[in-house]
């Protein structure tokens, strides 16, 4: 697909996806609403003055984001994509502990699921490309939700490309729980140096979790005359071939069922699927 072509995520044609506010800057704002956690709502048995049962009601936590409405194919971390949402839900369902976890994320994106993370989390650090005001938008969206931000955030490049980061990241980087992505594969050069930085980023004395949320994006090709996930594919065969090396050969590789609780409205494609590594 040619960069100069404009994209945009499957996510804003669903109905009742969010509610959307006027444009800011040219992009918009997304007010994602989730619902809290059973553990939050009084089911007792309650009634009003008339004797009437009173229905317990869900608690409803609202996430505003603001991102792109389209963008070039290499700008496509300034909008909102189902992965993060998926990832977004796994951290609310509490199967893993994030309390008292320092939780890194690649390819943030908008910031969307670190957001999430950081309502649990000790500390975030939410990374992604320095380029195209992504890193400030990231910043403006953590803003937006400091009410319900509890950890220590900071917002810090790293790109898949290159080997150097900044002595802030490095040091922070010595003490990383989870690492999480989200939708970071759209082209084959960059699915390879997102996997050489996954390792490199496991690979490291202190024990990690890490978790990927992806759909798999099919195609019409005349080369299968079928439709095929090419990005996806090319994924799964870069990951599974390093899982048999080392160090990856000496970690615990598995793909996870993604049927804990859906918190957000949006549409959990089939086609949807998550990754775990445990060092």
């Amino acid at each position: 697909m040619s960069d100069s072509l404009e994209v945009k995520s499957e996510l804003y044609d669903e109905d009742e996806f969010c509610n959307r506010s006027s444009p800011h800057h040219s992009n918009t704002i997304f007010f994602l609403q989730f619902f809290q956690t059973h553990e939050n709502i009084d089911f007792s048995i309650k009634s009003d003055g008339d004797e009437d049962v009173i229905v317990p009601r869900r608690k409803y936590q609202t996430i505003d984001i603001e991102c792109s409405p389209s963008t070039s194919l290499s700008l496509v971390g300034l909008q909102l994509w189902r992965g993060a949402f998926v990832l977004a839900d796994f951290i609310l369902s509490n199967h893993v502990d994030f309390s008292s976890k320092t939780v890194l994320e690649v390819g943030s994106g908008v910031g969307f699921t670190s957001i999430v993370a950081s309502m649990f989390a000790k500390e975030v650090i939410c990374t992604d490309i320095a380029d195209e005001g992504l890193l400030d938008m990231i910043k403006r969206n953590i803003k937006r939700n400091e009410s319900i931000i509890k950890a220590d955030v900071s917002v810090l490049p790293l790109d898949f490309y290159s080997d150097h980061y900044s002595e802030e990241l490095t040091k922070k980087l010595e003490n990383v729980d989870i690492i999480l992505a989200a939708d970071v594969i759209y082209d084959n050069d960059l699915t390879e140096a997102f996997v050489k930085t996954l390792i490199k980023l496991l690979n490291t004395p202190k024990k990690k979790k890490f978790y990927i949320a992806l759909e798999k994006r099919y195609v019409f090709t005349l080369a299968d005359m079928d439709t095929v996930a090419p990005c996806y594919e090319h994924f799964l065969s870069i990951f599974l071939k390093a899982s048999r090396r080392s160090p990856m050969c000496a970690w615990r590789v598995k793909e996870m069922n993604i049927d804990f609780e859906q918190r957000f409205k949006y549409e959990r494609s089939k086609h949807l699927v998550m990754w775990e590594i445990l060092t």
